[in-house]
């Protein structure tokens, strides 16, 4: 198997496998953690794959493991090595995501609620770059640059030929509804969405106003699914000076049944077509009045 050149594939497979082995053994991490002196959270990062493992941790967990082969030592020593260095999204500069878009680049799929605006991997450049500027008015031009590049490079993730990524996205209307940039850029936006969505891998459904309240008024939420952890997917909520990351399986679960449920209450695919064309249309209508843009 190819070694995936991904920093945070590497630490979440080595995370994995340090976990596997503190199990073996019949070790909580808050005993891990002691006998170390180090942190319980530290030990939760390292397995979890949220954070760089430096060979001497990996030296030192081996040692309490009872991990005697110096092969299989050396083996996840390298790992380690590999895993502090950077992916691609380091060089663009400050990134406040860069966690995510790890995780994001590893999946296998995404299923994604967003009741707001249009999620990046399915945004227009110029529906990109609206969006960023008016959702960070502090923001400075080259700031603004940066997050529209990455956003941009994110999305050959989703039409990577190799390595098929399904992605599902649940819409409320109101991401439809909202103008960002102009009506042009929304207009093209729309069309650009109902094109992105007939493909066999993205699937795009619409949550109508008519629904009335449901779960997801919470606010936006997405699940990642990984190839090397079936059933153990991670939840993603962005925040606007922080983001969340919950992996303990009752959560994750919790959220795949709420996703579950605003599935079924949204339109269908088709359905979903028909209701993205009309309001592309009414959009064009309504900029067609005399006295507006």
């Amino acid at each position: 198997m190819a070694v995936n050149g991904n920093p945070t594939v590497r630490r979440r497979r080595l995370g994995a496998e340090l976990r596997r082995l503190r199990l073996a053994r019949g070790l909580t991490s808050t005993q891990v953690a002691e006998r170390l002196l180090i942190s319980q959270p530290k030990i939760s990062h390292l397995e979890n794959g949220r954070r760089a493992i430096k060979p001497r941790d990996v030296r030192d967990l081996c040692a309490l493991y009872g991990v005697t082969d110096p092969h299989a030592v050396d083996a996840l020593m390298r790992m380690a090595t590999e895993s502090e260095r950077q992916g691609w999204w380091v060089a663009c500069g400050d990134v406040p995501y860069a966690v995510y878009i790890g995780l994001e680049t590893e999946a296998s799929s995404l299923r994604a609620y967003e009741p707001l605006v249009i999620p990046g991997l399915l945004q227009t450049p110029a529906y990109a770059q609206a969006v960023i500027e008016e959702t960070i008015p502090q923001a400075t031009p080259e700031q603004i640059a940066v997050r529209h590049e990455v956003r941009l490079r994110r999305q050959s993730r989703a039409h990577h030929p190799a390595r098929p990524f399904r992605l599902r996205v649940l819409l409320d209307e109101s991401a439809l509804r909202r103008v960002v940039g102009s009506p042009q850029i929304m207009r093209e936006q729309l069309t650009y969405l109902n094109r992105l969505g007939a493909q066999p891998h993205i699937t795009v459904q619409v949550l109508p106003h008519s629904a009335g309240a449901h779960p997801g008024v919470s606010g936006q939420f997405s699940i990642l699914d990984f190839p090397d952890a079936p059933g153990a997917g991670t939840v993603y909520l962005e925040r606007f000076t922080s983001d969340l990351y919950l992996e303990k399986r009752s959560d994750v679960q919790r959220y795949c049944a709420m996703y579950d449920y605003l599935q079924a209450q949204a339109l269908n695919p088709e359905h979903t077509r028909h209701f993205i064309t009309r309001a592309a249309e009414e959009l064009a209508a309504a900029a067609s009045l005399p006295g507006r843009p």
